[in-house]
């Protein structure tokens, strides 16, 4: 059976000058303001959909790599994953054009070596980069704490 989740937003006013706020339907996601300068400038408090695809990337990416690693039969002890959505001007149009994932895992009997292939195929395998790919250059960086 399919899952389907869902949000909502709601925008006011004109691109530059207005703000909205987003949430999802779950009840999990609070709701959350939302401005173009926050996705643009200093966010100011508030997040932009590329903050919330950074914080997708990373979840789902995490999971991948747990999942791989086990596996693997070296489950982690801990995962900390950073996902880093790069919003840019491309000619006259804003795109989302880089998303780097760093993750530092404590995982008992693994090697670096190990470690980083499990990083790569769970970069390459997870669904929100499935969803990316083609559209968004994704990088991975792996360490062991």
């Amino acid at each position: 059976m399919a899952a389907k989740r869902a949000a909502e937003a709601v925008w006011e006013h004109d691109l530059l000058h207005g703000h909205g706020t987003v949430k999802g339907t779950s009840g999990a996601l609070g709701e959350l303001a939302v401005s173009w300068s926050a996705r643009t400038e200093a966010s100011g408090g508030k997040t932009s959909p590329e903050e919330l695809l950074a914080a997708a990337h990373a979840a789902c990416f995490s999971m991948a790599l747990s999942a791989g690693l086990g596996r693997m039969q070296k489950p982690p002890e801990r995962l900390n994953v950073t996902a880093t959505a790069t919003f840019d001007k491309v000619g006259d149009a804003w795109k989302v054009t880089t998303m780097e994932l760093n993750v530092v895992g404590k995982v008992p009997g693994i090697s670096l070596a190990e470690f980083e292939n499990a990083a790569k195929a769970a970069g390459a395998g997870c669904p929100i980069s499935g969803a990316l790919k083609g559209n968004v250059a994704i990088t991975v960086q792996a360490r062991l704490a």
